[in-house]
C-alpha cells in the first residue's frame, strides 16, 4: 500500500485536469462527483497507508519516483517520505478536504463558475499533498508555492469585485515575502549540509553544537517563511482579508491546509530548531504576541467570518508558542484538533450566511437557533471545543501547550491564559449574537430563513463529532489516559528529545493548570452570556461611538494603515520617481533622443539627394580632389 503513495496526489491532479478542461461541457453533477471522488480516493489510500505504517516496525519509508535534478554536487530526487507526521497530515488534508468538497456542492451550486471552483479546489489539495509528502525541502517548496498560487486563485475567485481581487493580490504578495526567507534558508541548508534531503540533513545537524550560528540563521530564515504562510506577526494581515473568497475556501485555507504549512515545516525540521534556542525563543514570543493581538481584535469584529479569521490567527499563534517552548507534539496536536473545530465553525458560518441571504454582519442576525437547529448545535460544539472546555478536543491540545509554557516561563503562561479567556469570550459572543435573541435582519431575509441542505449539514455533523472526540488521541497520563499521539510521533521527534531534557509537571501542578484553564474559559463564557444575551447588547454601528480601546480593536490597531504609510506609500512614490524620472525621462529619453537624432540627421542629409546629374558629377570631382590633397599631405 505504501508504494502506491504516488496515487494520493495524482487523484486530485486528475480531478483538476478533468474539471478544468471540461468546465464548459460537463454538467454540475458530474463536476461535483469528480471533484469529491478524487479527494475521497486519496483519503481512502491515506487511511490504508496510515494503518500499514501503524502496524509496521519501520516508521519511515522513502519512495523514490524518479531522479529529478542532478547538477554537480546537487542531487535532488523527486521522492516522498512516509512517516507518522506525514501520515497524519495526509489524513487531515484529504479527510477535511473531502468534507469541504461535499459542502461546496451545495454552497456553490448556483455559482456560474462551479466547475472552475472545483478544479481550483482539487489543484489546492494536490499542492498541499506535495508539500506534506516531499522528502526534501525542494519538493516541499513546490507544494509551498503551489498552495500560495491556489490561495490567490480561490481568494480572488469572485474577481469582478475589486475588493476581492485586491485581497487575493495582498495574500499573494505577503506570502512571497515569507517565501523568500524560506528559499534563502533552503540555499543555506544545501551550502551547509551538501543536501536538501531530510534523511541526510537531519542526522548531520544532530551532531552539531546547540546554538551554532549557521543553524540559528537557517532556522530564522525558515521561520520567516512560516510567518508568511501561517500568518504570524508581522505578515498576518493577509489572512483576515482572505475572507473575500467563498466560505468553503475560508475553511480549506484556515482549517487544515495552507496556514498549518508553517507549523508542519517547523515540526518536520524540529532538530534544526531544537539546536537553535534563540530561534525558539523568538518563535515563542512572536507566537504569543500574535495570539493576543488577534484575540483582542476578534473581540469587536461584527463580520462573522472576520471573527473566525482572527480566531485562526490567534490559534496559529498558540501553535507557534507550543513550538517555541519545545512542545512539538502539543503544537501538532493542536493542529489536528483545530482542523476539526475550525473547519466546523467556518462551514457553520457559511450555513448561516447561506440562510440569511449572504449577510455576514452579526448585528443583522440573531434568533437563528430554531430556524437552523443543526447548524446551531454543531457550531455550539465547535465553540465549546475551541474554548478549551472538557471533554471536547480543544481542551486536551490547548492544555498540553499551556502546561509546557508553564514549565518554560510563568509570565508567558499568564499571558497565554489571558489569551485563552479572550478566545472563549469572543467565540461565545459570536454564538449569542448569531443564534440567540430576536432576528434583527430584514423581513425578506426572515421569510427565507431555512436550514441548509444535507450536502452542507452532513460535513457539519461529521466535524462536530470529531470536535467532541478528537482530543481522545492525546489524553494525558494524569487523567488515566494513554497519549497515543505522543507515542506515535515519537520517532519524528526522537533526535530533539535526545538533545533536550523534558520537564513534565507533577500531577498536582497539572491538575491545577487544567482547573485554572477550564475556570478561565467558563468565566469568559459567562461574561459573554451576561453582556450579549442577558443584557442583549448589540455592537454599535461602524460609525458609532466607541471607547479608545474598542476603536483600536475594531480598526485592527490600524496595522494595515501603518503598513500602507511606512511601506506602501513610500514604495509607490519611489516607483513613480523611477517611472517619471529614470524610466520616462532617462531611459526613454535616451532611446527616443537617439531616434530623434537619427531622424534629424537623415532629414538634413536627404537634401543632398537632389536628382540633378550635373550636381552629382560636381560632388564627385570635389571628392576626387579632396582625396588627392589627402594623399599628397600623407606623402
Amino acid at each position: 500500500m505504501i508504494n502506491l503513495v504516488w496515487l494520493i496526489p495524482l487523484f486530485p491532479l486528475a480531478g483538476f485536469l478533468i474539471n478544468g478542461l471540461g468546465r464548459n461541457v460537463l454538467p454540475k453533477s458530474i463536476v461535483g462527483f469528480i471533484g469529491c471522488l478524487s479527494v475521497l480516493l486519496s483519503f481512502g489510500l491515506s487511511i490504508g497507508i496510515f494503518l500499514e505504517l501503524n502496524a509496521s516496525d519501520t516508521k519511515s519509508f522513502e519512495i523514490l519516483l524518479f531522479d529529478w535534478i542532478s547538477v554537480g554536487n546537487l542531487s535532488i530526487p523527486f521522492s516522498f517520505l512516509i512517516d507518522p507526521l506525514s501520515a497524519i497530515m495526509l489524513l487531515i488534508v484529504t479527510g477535511i478536504g473531502f468534507l469541504i468538497h461535499i459542502y461546496s456542492t451545495g454552497y456553490m451550486h448556483s455559482d456560474a463558475g462551479f466547475a472552475k471552483f472545483f478544479s481550483y479546489l482539487n489543484l489546492f489539495i494536490f499542492f498541499m499533498l506535495l508539500l506534506v509528502l516531499g522528502s526534501n525541502y525542494v519538493v516541499m517548496f513546490i507544494g509551498w508555492e503551489g498552495v500560495g498560487l491556489c490561495s490567490y486563485l480561490l481568494i480572488g475567485f469572485w474577481f469582478s469585485n475589486p475588493t476581492y481581487a485586491s485581497a487575493a493580490k495582498k495574500a499573494f504578495v505577503m506570502n512571497r515575502i515569507g517565501d523568500l526567507g524560506f528559499l534563502l534558508g533552503v540555499f543555506l541548508i544545501f551550502t551547509t549540509f551538501g543536501s536538501v534531503e531530510f534523511v541526510k540533513v537531519f542526522p548531520q545537524a544532530a551532531t552539531m553544537v546547540s546554538g551554532d550560528s549557521v543553524l540559528v540563521l537557517i532556522t530564522i530564515l525558515l521561520f520567516i517563511g512560516a510567518t508568511g504562510k501561517s500568518a504570524q506577526l508581522p505578515l498576518f494581515t493577509w489572512l483576515p482579508d482572505a475572507m473575500a473568497g467563498p466560505t468553503p475556501v475560508s475553511a480549506l485555507i484556515h482549517a487544515a491546509t495552507m496556514v498549518t504549512a508553517g507549523i508542519y515545516m517547523i515540526a518536520r525540521s524540529n532538530i534544526l530548531f531544537t539546536l537553535s534556542p534563540l530561534t525558539l525563543s523568538i518563535i515563542a514570543v512572536i507566537g504569543l504576541a500574535t495570539a493576543i493581538l488577534a484575540a483582542t481584535i476578534a473581540l469587536t469584529q461584527t463580520d462573522i467570518k472576520k471573527v473566525l479569521a482572527y480566531s485562526t490567527v490567534s490559534q496559529l499563534g498558540y501553535m507557534f508558542l507550543g513550538l517555541g517552548v519545545g512542545a512539538y507534539t502539543g503544537a501538532f496536536f493542536h493542529v489536528i484538533t483545530h482542523a476539526f473545530f475550525k473547519a466546523l465553525l467556518f462551514l457553520g458560518a457559511g450555513s448561516v450566511i447561506h440562510a440569511v441571504s449572504n449577510e455576514q454582519d452579526m448585528r443583522q442576525m440573531g434568533g437563528l437557533k430554531k430556524k437552523l437547529p443543526i447548524t446551531f448545535l454543531t457550531m455550539l460544539m465547535g465553540t465549546i471545543a475551541i474554548s478549551g472546555i472538557p471533554p471536547f478536543s480543544g481542551f486536551f491540545s490547548k492544555d498540553e501547550i499551556l502546561a509546557h509554557v508553564f514549565e518554560y516561563n510563568k509570565i508567558l503562561w499568564i499571558i497565554a491564559l489571558i489569551g485563552a479567556m479572550l478566545t472563549a469570550f469572543y467565540m461565545f459572543r459570536m454564538l449569542f449574537l448569531t443564534f440567540y435573541g430576536t432576528f434583527r435582519g430584514t423581513t425578506e431575509q426572515e421569510h427565507h430563513l431555512h436550514e441548509s441542505p444535507f450536502s452542507m449539514t452532513f460535513p457539519l455533523i461529521v466535524l462536530a463529532i470529531l470536535s467532541v472526540v478528537g482530543g481522545f488521541i492525546g489524553i494525558p497520563h494524569v487523567l488515566g489516559g494513554h497519549h497515543w499521539l505522543a507515542e506515535f510521533l515519537s520517532p519524528v521527534f526522537a533526535a530533539s528529545n535526545a538533545r533536550t531534557e523534558s520537564i513534565v509537571p507533577d500531577a498536582t501542578t497539572e491538575y491545577m493548570l487544567m482547573a485554572v484553564s477550564v475556570a478561565a474559559a467558563i468565566i469568559a463564557a459567562i461574561g459573554a452570556y451576561i453582556r450579549y444575551l442577558k443584557s442583549a447588547h448589540i455592537p454599535v454601528p461602524d460609525n458609532g461611538e466607541r471607547t479608545a480601546l474598542a476603536s483600536l480593536s475594531f480598526n485592527k490597531y490600524y496595522v494595515d494603515e501603518i503598513y500602507d504609510s511606512l511601506i506602501g506609500k513610500p514604495l509607490n512614490a519611489l516607483s513613480q520617481f523611477f517611472f517619471k524620472v529614470v524610466d520616462k525621462s532617462g531611459i526613454d529619453g535616451l532611446v527616443n533622443g537617439l531616434g530623434k537624432t537619427a531622424t534629424a540627421s537623415s532629414q538634413g542629409l536627404r537634401l543632398l539627394q537632389t536628382g540633378n546629374v550635373g550636381f552629382y558629377i560636381f560632388i564627385m570631382v570635389v571628392g576626387i580632389i579632396a582625396m588627392l590633397f589627402y594623399g599628397f599631405y600623407e606623402i
